[in-house]
């Protein structure tokens, strides 16, 4: 059978005859919306400003620390001996791209941060959503979270060890409290900021409490929800590097602090430029994943 499209601009309506399936059309209209995104994306002045700004930070580094030697800078690597070390084959300090204990410590970052990212997010995204939906139960809940979320992360280390038998379990509590909280406040945030009329408009319409939950306040809240999620990556891979500084044998925060007591200054660079490409790759994940939940936003910034 075949099956007559008619797209409507860049909003991907499809008319097609009855019975005829149509999710191979709804997937190649999310791709061209993709691709529409990209198109407008390559064409703004944004991709270049970026590479701009990323070129402008790397001839500060350089001119500060190789060239001009500033009082401030003279002690820190610069950009050419961190190069060397991270690209040699037998690199003076053991870490570089062809060593094995590099890509261990990263591995081990990694599965630190799924672990407590993955818990922050069932615990949090439920939470959040009860708080912003249940009155009582924000009242019950919210009074402890503001009191405990100012607390610095530092200060929850001593109480971790104690608390967790082994070291691996108190760095995953350290970096999960750390994107706990920014999950549950963007949750609530999201819930609260849906309009009183939808929840009117719905109740209206004989929708049961269970159905306004899972056909309001879930896809209200969502947009809130994924920019908490990337919001809560950057403080996972923030309350990981200090845990790992402070109670950690392997792991990138355990590197950073290693080579310094060491004197490896270029190895700290090298951990630290490694935590923030995977950092921001991680958050892109999660707007990659936002994105194909939320088509409707997708279509609305393509259009």
């Amino acid at each position: 059978m075949t099956t007559d499209t008619v797209a409507n601009g860049a909003k991907g309506v499809s008319v097609g005859l009855p019975g005829a399936p149509q999710a191979p059309q709804k997937q190649t209209s999310d791709f061209r919306l993709t691709l529409i995104r990209l198109k407008f994306w390559l064409k703004s002045p944004s991709p270049y400003l970026n590479i701009l700004g990323l070129a402008g930070f790397l001839l500060f580094w350089y001119l500060t620390t190789e060239v001009l030697k500033l009082p401030l800078f003279e002690k820190l690597p610069g950009p050419t001996a961190t190069l060397d070390e991270w690209l040699s084959h037998d690199p003076m300090f053991g870490i570089s791209f062809f060593t094995l204990e590099y890509y261990q410590h990263i591995g081990i970052s990694i599965w630190r941060v799924f672990q407590a990212f993955a818990l922050a997010t069932m615990l949090g995204v439920p939470i959040g959503l009860f708080m912003g939906w249940k009155k009582t139960f924000k009242d019950y809940t919210f009074p402890l979270l503001e009191v405990l979320r100012p607390i610095p992360m530092l200060a929850w280390v001593p109480l971790s060890i104690l608390m967790w038998p082994g070291r691996e379990a108190s760095i995953v509590f350290l970096t999960f409290l750390g994107s706990f909280f920014a999950t549950v406040l963007n949750t609530l945030l999201g819930v609260e900021s849906i309009d009183e009329c939808y929840f009117r408009a719905a109740a209206s319409l004989g929708a049961s409490e269970k159905q306004i939950f899972s056909k309001v306040i879930v896809p209200g809240a969502l947009p809130f929800i994924f920019t908490g999620l990337q919001i809560s990556m950057g403080y996972a891979w923030f309350s990981l590097v200090a845990g790992e500084m402070l109670a950690g044998e392997f792991g990138l925060g355990y590197l950073i602090w290693n080579s310094y007591t060491l004197v490896q200054y270029p190895v700290i660079i090298i951990a630290m430029i490694t935590l923030g490409v995977i950092g921001s790759l991680s958050s892109l994940i999660i707007r990659l994943v936002g994105d194909k939940l939320m088509q409707w936003k997708v279509r609305e910034a393509a259009q």
